[in-house]
């Protein structure tokens, strides 16, 4: 018995049926069983199914006696199928690499559920590919399986059979089948959802859904559309006869009448002279099926109205009416913001011939975020080592309570700030400011960068489109011409700015500046931040921090943190900082865990830590320098090295203990090894490569050489001989103490952990 068994009904469609089962056949899971269903095809697609058939023996070639339509087709595969998960796929539509395989993957993770509900992707004639646009709605977060009430966003989803794997016992034992003619998914698809008892999602695009330039039923002008009726007659009937299901009918209401508008409203749709009938029938069903406590939302009620009363001509007059109005409205607006746009730049024009102000100097970083990393150290050693700079920070207005006193605060996109750029000698960011930016002679352009690279960057980004997106390169260079001084941290960062970010500027390997507060924090400074994180006095705290997945839209937490603090014990708690372009946290309400991705300063958060949990994140490189735990989970490298690019392997030369699986990460932290020797002698390697300057006086050597023009700069102190304020638990704990014994090993087979060079 195979695991999948995949329907492809087929009728009309010899140019593309090829590579729908080529999509099928090439999967690199290969239980399966494809049925391949001739509806009577007059083209060729009855002797491509044979030479299919011949060459690969999962392949069962049905040809019907005659033609009987799309859902019929289907039957006669499920009347065949012997699999334990049913998929439909239409014949000019494809299976995505591997699709099979994450299927049968999350099948198993989620328990066998009866249906699977999977993403899919709109391909068009042009070569564009735009994912469905509620693809939010099959997140994996959250339990799983689950009930259709659990998570009822799901009928919002695309409602067609090929995007979902069903149980086939379920199938069986709810009796479903597709009935005749055009809209046949309808009855499908809503009574097995309402039914099933457990539901599952995949957030993958499993599917390319083609869209024909010409031949799509859906496209073509005929009085099968009136079809729709019939199929929500055997919806309702469906639900009537199990009243369990009372429940769904105000939402089924309210997506058969968005249905019967949508179907009304696309102009290709119905036949001339064909358009009043179908309101008169549109208006029938409504008052038909009308159910207490459907509510509308505003969006659709004038689509319900035409619906309910079947104005057809009322409808068109408030149509073209609205229109006109959004229209005006949204010209109107365009111009409000290019009338602004040209008088702030008028405004820059005129500052740009006013004399510089040699004491002045404006910073941001992260894109008009709040005062931190790098520009946030610089901003204070300018304060201090150059008080006679008067200094300015641009922040967002959500940011702006971020900005300690000090500084001025400027917004972006205001004539004050068009006038710091204009007018300010020192320009500091860890980004580019705006592209507009003119930089003037004399102006000094510091660019700090904000990490030392294991990822690609810059121009070797060319080469990894699924991490460059729509980078622009020649914009990347222009601003790259714009810098004076870049930072760098180590050897291995100077080599790498200079070659993916070539330019004429000069690199001052200093060190980082916002790492020099590791150096000069005392015990009570920890102690102050971790009573303000809320950290029990006796916890270890871990600070978790993965980093951003260039080959995943719905970014989620690598692991499942409420599993981990259940074997690790209540003596753990983490800190977990979900990456700036991740906009949900890494998990809610879990016990033990503190969501501290809204946090200011990373900074004060490492200090707070115990230990560092990370994967790919360059903030190993920071935390090295305060000498405390890394542990590195490296799950999924070979998918994040083959989207993103590193340039070298992190588990040859990592800063600690390496865990390849949830529960190695789990034994690492039980056993000790996560505060052992080997990890000691790992993490001492890797200061030496990557710490080499960050000695606390990486930002005062800055502004001497760049402000004060001084060549003479503080001598860096040797690594022996740097004191980094001890973590909480280890000034609590000796390093001799057997850590953590209590916690009980990982159930089941566990690789041994060892540092692997």
């Amino acid at each position: 018995m195979p695991r999948f068994s995949v329907i492809v009904p087929a009728y009309k469609v010899q140019a593309y049926l090829h590579e729908c089962l080529e999509s099928v056949l090439s999967q690199s899971f290969t239980d399966l069983e494809l049925i391949v269903v001739d509806d009577r095809s007059p083209d060729a697609c009855g002797e491509i199914i044979d030479e299919f058939a011949a060459r690969d023996a999962r392949v069962r070639a049905v040809h019907l006696p005659e033609n009987g339509g799309l859902g019929r087709a289907r039957n006669a595969g499920l009347e065949r199928a012997t699999g334990d998960y049913l998929l439909f796929l239409d014949s000019d539509d494809t299976l995505t690499p591997d699709a099979l395989r994450a299927i049968a993957d999350r099948v198993k993770e989620t328990g066998e559920p009866d249906v699977l509900v999977y993403d899919y992707a709109s391909t068009y004639w042009s070569g564009e590919t735009v994912r469905n646009k509620f693809a939010e709605l099959l997140t994996e977060e959250g339990p799983a399986p689950f009930r259709l009430q659990d998570r009822p966003g799901l009928l919002r989803v695309l409602m067609v059979a090929w995007n979902k794997a069903y149980r086939r016992e379920f199938v069986e034992s709810a009796g479903l089948t597709f009935p005749p003619g055009y809209y046949e998914d309808t009855p499908w698809t809503y009574p097995a959802l309402m039914t099933a008892k457990t539901l599952a999602t995949l957030d993958r695009v499993c599917v390319h859904y083609r869209q024909r330039r010409r031949g799509n039923i859906l496209s073509t002008t005929s009085r099968g559309h009136f079809d729709v009726f019939e199929q929500y007659d055997r919806v309702f009937a469906f639900v009537e006869q199990r009243p369990e299901l009372a429940q769904w009918r105000p939402v089924l209401f309210r997506r058969m009448v968005d249905h019967l508008s949508t179907v009304f409203t696309k102009r290709d749709r119905l036949p001339r002279g064909s358009r009043a009938e179908f309101l008169r029938r549109a208006r029938a069903h409504y008052r038909r099926y009308r159910t207490p406590g459907a509510s509308v939302p505003l969006r659709s009620r004038l689509r319900h109205t035409l619906v309910h009363f079947g104005v057809h001509r009322t409808y068109r007059a408030l149509q073209v009416s609205m229109t006109v109005r959004r229209r005006t409205l949204k010209a109107v607006s365009k111009l409000t913001r290019a009338l602004r746009a040209a008088v702030l730049q008028a405004h820059y024009r005129i500052q740009l011939r006013l004399p510089l102000r040699a004491d002045r100097a404006v910073f941001a970083a992260y894109w008009g975020r709040g005062h931190s990393c790098n520009p946030g150290a610089l901003e204070a050693a300018f304060r201090t080592f150059a008080p006679q700079v008067r200094t300015a920070w641009i922040a967002r207005p959500e940011h702006l309570s971020a900005v300690p006193p000090g500084p001025r605060q400027v917004r972006p996109g205001t004539a004050a700030y068009w006038t710091a750029l204009a007018r300010s000698k020192y320009l500091v960011n860890n980004v580019n400011f705006d592209r507009r930016l003119v930089k003037r002679p004399g102006q000094i352009f510091v660019q700090t960068q904000h990490g030392t690279p294991l990822k690609h960057m810059g121009l070797d980004l060319q080469e990894r489109p699924a991490a460059a997106r729509d980078m622009d390169f020649a914009e990347l260079l222009r601003g790259v011409d714009k810098w004076d001084y870049v930072l760098s941290a180590n050897r291995h960062t100077t080599l790498t700015w200079e070659r993916v970010y070539p330019g004429s500027y000069e690199t001052l390997e200093y060190g980082y500046p916002r790492n020099d507060v590791f150096q000069r924090a005392t015990s009570a400074d920890v102690a102050r931040l971790r009573e303000s994180l809320g950290i029990p006095p006796d916890a270890i705290a871990v600070l978790y921090a993965p980093t951003h997945r260039d080959y995943r839209r719905v970014q989620h937490s690598p692991l499942a943190l409420e599993h981990v603090l259940r074997r690790l014990g209540p003596r753990f708690v983490i800190l977990a900082r979900a990456h700036y372009w991740q906009e949900a946290p890494l998990a809610r309400r879990v016990p033990g865990v503190i969501d501290v991705t809204g946090h200011p300063s990373v900074e004060s958060l490492c200090l707070a830590s115990d230990a560092l949990l990370t994967d790919y994140s360059s903030l190993m490189f920071d935390y090295a320098g305060l000498d405390r735990p890394i542990v590195i989970h490296a799950d999924d490298w070979e998918a994040y090295e083959a989207a993103r690019g590193t340039y070298f392997d992190l588990r040859a030369c990592p800063p600690g203990a390496v865990a390849r699986s949830e529960d190695e990460l789990i034994d690492i932290f039980a056993t000790g090894h996560w505060r052992g020797s080997r990890a000691a002698q790992l993490r001492t390697a890797f200061r030496e490569r990557f710490c080499p300057h960050d000695d606390g006086r990486a930002a005062e050597r800055v502004v001497r050489r760049v402000v004060l023009g001084e060549t003479r700069l503080p001598a860096v102190v040797p690594l022996a001989e740097r004191h980094p304020v001890p973590s909480a638990a280890a000034t609590a704990m000796p390093a001799g103490r057997p850590a953590l014994a209590h916690v009980p090993p990982p159930a089941g087979p566990v690789q041994p952990v060892t540092d692997r060079r």
